[in-house]
C-alpha cells in the first residue's frame, strides 16, 4: 500500500478557553485508514515533541512521563487519531468528554501498547475492552495562557467531568540536570518509556519547537520506507534492509532489528516505521539504528 507524502500547515488558533472550540485542521491529505475505504480527513494541528539536549535548563520545564499510548485529539465533537481519522470509541466514552479541545494519549498501562492498539483501532468498539482504557490528557490545544496555567485549567476541567478513566497527566518540576536524570532512571526502571518536558512559560503553538521535548534512554524516530534491499547469504530471498527516507529527504539503510517473519514479509513501500538509534552522524543520519515497529495507519 502506498502512503502519499503529506505536508501539514497549522491553523492559527487564538480562541480563549471556554469559548467556541478551536478548529484545528491542517491543509493536507493523510494516509488512508485501516480499511482502505475511509475518505481522507484533515489532520489536527498539534504540538509535536522534539528531542531533549543538555543545552536546555530543565528547571524551566514541567516534566511528565512519556506514555506509550495512542495519541488522541478531542475537538469537542469527535475523537481523532493524530492523522485526523475518527476513533471508533463507545458512545459512553464520547458522551463523557468535556466541551473543550483536549490532547492526550489513550493508554492501558506500561508495556501494553500492542494490546491498546488492537482495542482502539477496531471499526466496532468492544465495550469490555474500552472499560480498561484511560484517556490521559496533557494539553488544551489552542490555549492562550502559558502552559503552567493551562495545566491548572486542564485539571479543573477534567475534575468536573468526574470520570476515573479521564485524567490529567501528572506534571512536576525538577531542579537541575541531575534531578532530571534521576527521575528518568526511576521511570525506566519501573517500566516506563521516558519523559516529556514542556516549557512552563510557553504558549501553545502547532508543530515542533523547544517548547515540547522528549527524553528517552534510547531515542527513536520515524521514517518512510522507499525500497526493500535484498538480503545475502542466510537472508537470500528475504529482506536485507529497508531503505528509509527522513523528513529532511536524506536516506539510509536500516538492516537490524527484524525477525525472520518480518524479513519474509517486510513493511510495505510507503509505510512509516519507527526505529531506535544511539545518536546522529555529523551528516544528521541516525547511528546504530534498529527497527522497532511499523507505525499503524491512523
Amino acid at each position: 500500500m502506498l502512503f502519499p507524502r503529506s505536508t501539514t500547515s497549522a491553523a492559527c488558533l487564538t480562541l480563549l478557553l471556554g469559548s467556541a472550540l478551536p478548529s484545528l485542521l491542517a491543509a493536507a491529505a493523510n494516509p488512508p485508514g485501516d480499511s482502505g475505504n475511509l475518505a481522507a480527513t484533515p489532520a489536527p494541528a498539534l504540538m509535536l515533541a522534539g528531542f531533549w539536549s543538555a543545552r536546555h535548563d530543565p528547571a524551566a520545564y514541567l516534566v511528565s512521563e512519556k506514555l506509550d499510548g495512542v495519541r488522541a485529539f478531542w475537538d469537542g465533537q469527535t475523537l481523532r487519531f493524530r492523522s485526523g481519522r475518527p476513533i471508533a470509541a463507545p458512545v459512553w466514552f464520547i458522551a463523557a468528554l468535556p466541551g473543550v479541545a483536549l490532547d492526550g494519549e489513550l493508554w492501558l498501562g506500561r508495556g501494553r501498547f500492542d494490546e491498546l492498539s488492537g482495542i482502539v483501532r477496531r471499526a466496532q468498539p468492544v465495550e469490555a475492552d474500552w472499560r480498561q482504557v484511560k484517556y490521559m490528557v496533557f494539553d488544551l490545544p489552542g490555549a492562550s495562557a502559558p502552559f503552567s496555567e493551562s495545566v491548572l485549567r486542564l485539571q479543573a476541567v477534567l475534575a468536573q467531568a468526574q470520570q476515573p478513566w479521564l485524567q490529567a497527566v501528572p506534571q512536576q518540576r525538577v531542579a537541575d540536570a541531575q534531578a532530571l536524570q534521576a527521575l528518568l532512571n526511576t521511570i525506566v526502571r519501573d517500566g516506563g518509556e521516558g519523559l516529556v518536558l514542556h516549557r512552563a512559560d510557553a504558549l501553545w503553538s502547532a508543530g515542533r519547537s523547544d517548547a515540547l521535548l522528549k527524553l528517552k534512554p534510547v531515542p527513536d524516530d520515524e521514517a518512510r520506507v522507499v525500497a526493500h534491499l535484498p538480503g545475502k547469504g542466510r537472508l537470500s530471498g528475504k529482506l536485507g534492509a529497508l531503505l528509509l527516507e527522513l523528513p529532511s529527504g536524506q536516506r539510509f539503510a536500516l538492516g537490524t532489528g527484524f525477525t525472520d517473519a518480518q524479513r519474509a514479509d517486510p513493511p510495505p513501500i510507503g509505510s512509516l516505521v519507527t526505529y531506535r538509534y544511539r545518536d546522529h552522524t555529523p551528516q544528521g543520519l541516525p547511528r546504530f539504528a534498529s527497527f522497532l515497529r511499523v507505525r499503524n495507519p491512523e
